[in-house]
């Protein structure tokens, strides 16, 4: 394992040993929060940037420091706005070469970012919730788009707190079909969830073995939601197809008493829709081929000095995963998932293995590619690693996308910084969002494009086939007998 530091190193062994024994201390989450979140930063408009004296960037201003040789950045485009940048999403046909960036805080919306050239990316279309100001809370937080019955929508998933309107407001969407015109996108809808005021905080798009369009998301509620989204495009009102639950017994005191954070993919081997969730008690993995009756296979809880998931991403066959959760010092762990698939064990309570950027430093989102994963780590940038080895990932390459000083928010604090992260598989191209310093694209020497197959793996990964359906699905959105 790659265990980089600034002056301090510690085996893997002793890592792994300590992620295991609980000798690896965790912070605990601060009540009323979301993860990551600064209470201090509760109003609409964040304070500007406070440098701090006598702190040192959190990179190397060595020559050769910010980033590694083989990292080559395509392109920059600042958005502006100290915390104001949040999540991403990239399209993945060539042909609509388009990345979307939410922007929270005041005035919080989301903007449509043109990379036909990535060297030259340039921002073409900007929305702001109307009445901007009046809005409390974090606001615009989660981009993704989707692809249904030939035309494209933006799914935007919004959190606004309680003294501003729209504190039942989930998502907005957007028929984005006429790009690069964008005189003709226009609002679908809303998604409004009054029984559960409080917005999503995170959402994933998927295509269903069954041939649906769904949009999953977070909730207040110890649960995730199933939307079925050419139900809510045709105006119908049952668009709620089902409710991921948190498994009965999960301890939900804390702060997160649902999910963060979640991955859907399909598993050609069993024929199965499975979802993995982060959330209270660790990690979650359900069957959704009936997305009305969610079926528990298993959980990974009391891995030592996690309370919490943040975000789980599985390898293209589900044997492994890379699991975060939301601590300074915090490790993301690998984690060997094949008892529980195979029906095994109920719950995994050790990891593998862990990887790290800096060890005084939290890395965030994640997006697996086999063997490379590509990280969202705050203050260390674009980062990725390699898992062909779960218990010995190795750094690959990284590009330092912040250049604010270390624990720059607040003492303690490194939630700073690449907040997300997505690849285009048509010619591996990678995407960052960086919370003060705008969108990112890079490419890595000798990445040119994933296709699981050429690993010897489904094609499987967050990039969905919206036309054809998963790799290894029964066609005709048919489930196999």
């Amino acid at each position: 394992m790659n265990w980089k530091t600034r002056g301090t190193s510690l085996a893997a062994a002793t890592l792994v040993a300590l992620l295991a024994s609980g000798s690896a201390r965790a912070q605990q989450p601060t009540p009323g929060g979301a993860p990551g979140e600064d209470p201090t930063l509760r109003s609409n408009t964040p304070p500007i940037y406070p440098p701090r004296p006598g702190h040192a960037p959190s990179y190397d201003l060595q020559p050769g420091g910010q980033h590694s040789s083989n990292m080559k950045l395509m392109g920059h485009v600042p958005l502006g706005g100290y915390l104001h940048v949040s999540d991403i999403d990239v399209e993945q046909e060539l042909s609509r070469p388009y990345a979307y960036v939410t922007k929270r805080f005041h005035p919080t919306g989301v903007d449509i970012i043109d990379i036909k050239d990535p060297t030259k990316p340039k921002v073409i279309w900007q929305w702001r919730i109307e009445n901007s100001e009046l809005h409390m809370g974090s606001g615009a937080l989660n981009p993704m788009y989707f692809k249904s019955h030939g035309r494209y929508y933006l799914t935007v998933a919004t959190q606004f707190a309680q003294g501003g309107p729209d504190v039942d407001l989930g998502a907005i969407v957007f028929d984005i079909t006429g790009l690069p015109n964008v005189a003709l996108i226009k609002e679908v809808g809303r998604i409004r969830m009054p029984d559960a005021p409080g917005g999503f905080h995170e959402s994933f798009t998927y295509k269903h073995s069954n041939g649906t369009a769904y949009l999953v998301t977070t909730s207040t509620g110890p649960w995730a939601n199933i939307f079925d989204m050419d139900k809510f495009i045709a105006g119908k009102p049952d668009y709620l197809a089902g409710k991921i639950p948190i498994p009965e017994g999960v301890n939900t005191g804390n702060r997160l008493r649902g999910y963060h954070d979640f991955y859907i993919g399909y598993d050609p081997a069993t024929h199965k829709d499975k979802f993995y969730g982060a959330g209270a008690g660790g990690y979650h993995v359900y069957d959704i081929s009936n997305p009305e009756a969610p079926q528990l296979l298993f959980s990974a809880t009391g891995l030592s000095g996690i309370t919490y998931g943040h975000t789980i991403t599985p390898s293209p066959d589900g044997a492994f995963a890379v699991a975060e959760t939301e601590y300074q010092y915090a490790p993301l762990r690998m984690l060997d998932l094949r008892d529980g698939q195979s029906g095994k064990v109920k719950n995994i309570n050790r990891p593998i293995g862990a990887w790290t950027a800096t060890w005084q430093d939290l890395a965030h989102n994640h997006e697996v590619r086999w063997p490379y994963v590509f990280v969202s780590a705050y203050e260390d940038g674009l980062q990725v690693f390699n898992m062909m080895d779960p218990t010995n990932p190795i750094t690959t390459g990284f590009y330092r996308t912040y250049e604010g000083p270390h624990e720059g928010r607040a003492p303690g604090n490194v939630n700073i910084g690449a907040w997300g992260v997505d690849v285009r598989n048509a010619d591996g191209l990678i995407v960052i969002s960086d919370m003060a310093t705008g969108f990112w694209c890079f490419k890595m020497e000798g990445f040119d494009g994933w296709n699981g197959h050429d690993w010897g793996f489904p094609n499987i990964s967050s990039a969905q086939d919206w036309d054809n359906g998963p790799d290894g699905a029964p066609k005709g959105g048919k489930p196999v007998t």
